[in-house]
């Protein structure tokens, strides 16, 4: 099993340095994976345009554009999008730079990929919602053979290309993971027979779990591919979206206290570190805005082994404890905080 960390957009607010520092601490503290969040533009409500989960000012950084940076501030740690909308999205543009990225990289990148959800993002993008799903096929297609063929001849619906050329290819070449969202029939369809793996947003339950791994096997294996060979990803602490979930996260006593009450010992990690994750989220997160969707993992996972009762933490949560204190996401005291900074 490896982990995987959802980035956070809004660091840019702790300008270019905190976003590598963020970066940074990501990978010392053992992660696997940091993906990165796509829109390009959002809709402000109108009369007849659907309503979606986003306010239209949120800011969400380029993904791709993203990745680079991440790239160049990181050594260990995989890189890749947890969706790109692909379909509203130039393919042979995408191959290209997906394949720069690997390349810089040293071959750290996977590529998820989802048909979205935002009729007036691909209005604004000059791209067709109604044939997203037939599109996505085909630059998938695309995708891979650019990374793989010296000379690319495609003859799609929707795509074409006469005797091309890409250079360099990705050093993982056809290799490099192309990884499927979405939870509809055509999206499992598509896991099982084109993607090397799922990312599952939001499984409500074990039963709806199966349901969906099973019909992803049944269409890989219609395929004739091996079901096995497809991995499987699924958010550990998704965002609340009830009043007092979002009451929880905006007061850091109670998130520091409860999750160290309970916490397994997991990987050896850095104080520093810890910092670095949660220093961004603390600011907004008092005025009750969840910024990450991951402060439950990021801080379990950092908790020292040698986190004992008499170890040097514990007067961090006692601390915690007393109300009178007040205290900010990693336990310290107020005029500790003031002086660090």
């Amino acid at each position: 099993m490896k982990l995987s960390v959802e980035f956070p957009s809004v660091a840019y607010r702790e300008g270019p340095e905190g976003v590598r520092r963020l970066a940074q601490a990501l990978e010392r503290i053992g992660y696997d994976h940091i993906d990165i969040f796509d829109h390009v533009v959002m809709g402000f409500p109108l009369e007849g345009r659907p309503p979606g989960p986003y306010h239209a000012a949120m800011p969400i950084l380029e993904a791709l554009v993203t990745l680079g940076y991440l790239a160049a501030a990181t050594s260990r740690v995989t890189l890749g999008t947890e969706v790109l909308v692909l379909p509203q999205r130039e393919p042979t543009l995408v191959a290209k730079q997906v394949s720069t990225l690997d390349t810089l990289s040293g071959g750290r990148i996977r590529l998820g990929v989802g048909v979205g959800w935002q009729e007036s993002e691909y209005e604004a993008l000059g791209a067709d919602f109604r044939t997203r799903g037939a599109r996505m096929d085909e630059a998938i297609a695309l995708l891979r053979a650019y990374w793989t063929e010296p000379q690319v001849t495609f003859e799609g619906r929707h795509y074409r290309a006469t005797v091309m050329g890409m250079e360099p290819k990705p050093p993982q070449g056809r290799r490099l993971p192309i990884w499927i969202g979405g939870a509809s029939e055509a999206a499992l369809r598509r896991v099982g027979r084109l993607g090397d793996g799922w990312l599952a947003s939001r499984v409500s339950d074990a039963e709806d779990g199966r349901r969906a791994i099973a019909t992803i096997r049944r269409h890989a294996e219609q395929a004739g591919r091996d079901p096995a060979a497809i991995g499987l990803q699924s958010m550990v602490a998704p965002p609340p979206r009830d009043a007092e979930g979002k009451r929880f996260y905006a007061e850091p006593a109670r998130v520091v206290a409860s999750l160290t009450a309970g916490a397994s010992f997991q990987r050896r990690a850095r104080l520093a570190d810890l910092e670095a994750i949660h220093t961004i989220n603390e600011r907004y997160a008092r005025r009750g805005i969840l910024l990450s969707r991951t402060p439950e993992v990021a801080i379990s996972i950092c908790l020292l082994e040698d986190l004992r009762r008499e170890g040097p933490y514990a007067a961090v949560f006692r601390d915690v404890r007393d109300p009178g204190r007040p205290v900010d996401w990693l336990g310290n005291p107020a005029e500790q905080r003031k002086a660090r900074r």
